[in-house]
């Protein structure tokens, strides 16, 4: 595979990268890139996560995938397409992006998958060792910069990187503070993804400075996420006021009671919304098809204007 023809896209819940290079020629019929390389976590895993055997956080039992074509669950944390299927599909490679962990799979396609909320804020293996968030801010920061040097290296030239959503926003966090009744945003999360999102758009021009020939673009996750969560009715996403727990939709997921449920815990028992379109997020961490395709749509628009200029 050419890597110089190749376009890369790192997602991390903690920041989303996306490496390009060269777009093919013209015609609306050949792809605007030969391959997409994919790197983030389970909300661009597209089924990495089927093939450990040593991981029960999977996604291969419904209602995950209900949405698809064939409305079978593959390995997608969401009840339909993710981000890199989306866009995928906008760029005429394909329409489902498979894991790079596929038996058998061709060279065209990669991932690789990382976790920000579970290794600090929610099980903080790496609190232990970053006692500041800061600190950990900076640890992801440098390992960012060390895996563009190895994609710069292998050929790719054309990067563009997402930065954190308003993490404090999920619903799973804002279960998390059980004093919490009227599901506010934790700020002070929001706050840690702001500032994390500051520190990538300052290190983007010196990383670009010191890769001869590289193009970096910054992509903003955060304010439309958390417009979305902020002004609903805007995307229609529904916000019914459920009287009986004081709630509005986008703050819980579709699944079960979209307080806490995701993987093992959403499964073919949980009920599930009526309208999975109107839910911001599909389960407690995860966001829907509807979401993804907005956000789909926002980065096809910058990564287009961007490959032209």
């Amino acid at each position: 595979m050419s890597t110089s023809n190749t376009i890369t896209f790192i997602l991390f819940i903690a920041t989303t990268l996306l490496a390009s290079c060269n777009a093919a020629e013209n015609a609306a019929s050949q792809p605007l890139f030969p391959a997409i390389l994919i790197f983030g976590d389970s909300t661009v895993d597209t089924g990495n996560n089927n093939y450990p055997i040593n991981t029960f956080f999977r996604a291969t039992h419904l209602p995950y995938g209900i949405d698809l074509p064939n409305h079978e669950a593959n390995g997608r944390f969401s009840n339909g397409k993710l981000i890199p299927d989306i866009l995928a599909a906008k760029y005429n490679i394909k329409q489902l992006v498979p894991p790079f962990l596929q038996p058998n799979l061709s060279d065209q396609e990669n991932r690789r998958t990382n976790d920000f909320i579970l290794n600090y804020y929610t099980i903080p293996s790496r609190r232990l060792q970053y006692h500041h968030v800061s600190s950990y801010q900076d640890f992801i920061l440098k390992r960012l910069d060390n895996l563009i040097g190895e994609l710069y290296s292998l050929g790719c030239r054309n990067i563009v990187i997402g930065g954190l959503p308003p993490i404090g926003c999920l619903p799973i966090q804002m279960t998390a503070k059980f004093r919490n009744i009227f599901r506010f945003c934790l700020e002070q999360e929001n706050k840690d993804s702001v500032v994390y999102n500051q520190k990538l758009q300052k290190q983007i021009p010196q990383m670009q400075a010191s890769l001869t020939g590289s193009k970096i673009l910054y992509s903003d996750i955060y304010n439309p996420i958390y417009d979305m969560m902020q002004n609903p009715g805007k995307y229609g996403i529904d916000t019914t006021f459920l009287v009986s727990q004081g709630l509005r939709r986008q703050k819980r997921g579709c699944c079960g009671t979209g307080f806490l449920e995701t993987s093992f815990m959403c499964n073919v028992l949980s009920q599930t919304c009526d309208n999975h379109s109107e839910f911001l997020f599909f389960d407690s961490i995860h966001p829907s098809e509807a979401t993804y395709n907005y956000i789909g749509d926002l980065l096809d628009t910058q990564i287009r204007e961007w490959i032209a200029a």
